[in-house]
């Protein structure tokens, strides 16, 4: 249940994004969540789309740097105590949290944070036995 994530490598510079923009909406790729992470001279720009493998295609053909990265997609009721409940079940099992970042869903009440876990397989296993949703590749892509 681990979907894929473009991870690229992005100068920071002026139409930098335009350009990484550009490449997929001429490959019909549809961005599904976006997280960028920056130093004063480049940035890691994070992104869930419904068509991984083709992305990496189409900004590979346009010169860019770009690496695929399985992560988790926890789904959450949007109410207080739901982002925590999931939060203290992986710190219960000292599962470690490098980064993530969170979206909204078109379904009304939900929330979804993508995870960046030092063990993927072990997460899913006591998120979902603690009765929180872990979404499939097919559902993110889907949305």
């Amino acid at each position: 249940m681990q979907i894929q994530q473009l991870s690229i490598f992005v100068e920071n510079k002026a139409g930098r994004l335009a350009e990484i923009t550009a490449a997929l909406a001429q490959a019909n790729i549809d961005i599904r969540a976006i997280s960028i992470a920056d130093t004063s001279d480049f940035g890691i720009l994070r992104l869930i789309v419904d068509k991984p493998t083709e992305a990496v295609e189409a900004l590979k053909a346009a010169g860019m740097t770009v690496s695929l990265t399985s992560v988790i997609a926890v789904g959450i009721d949007d109410q207080p105590g739901e982002f925590a409940k999931a939060m203290q079940v992986l710190a219960n099992e000292r599962i470690a949290i490098e980064y993530m970042y969170a979206f909204i869903s078109r379904d009304k009440g939900k929330a979804f944070v993508i995870l960046r876990v030092d063990d993927n397989e072990r997460a899913v296993d006591v998120l979902k036995n603690a009765g929180i949703t872990i979404l499939t590749a097919e559902e993110i892509h889907g949305m």
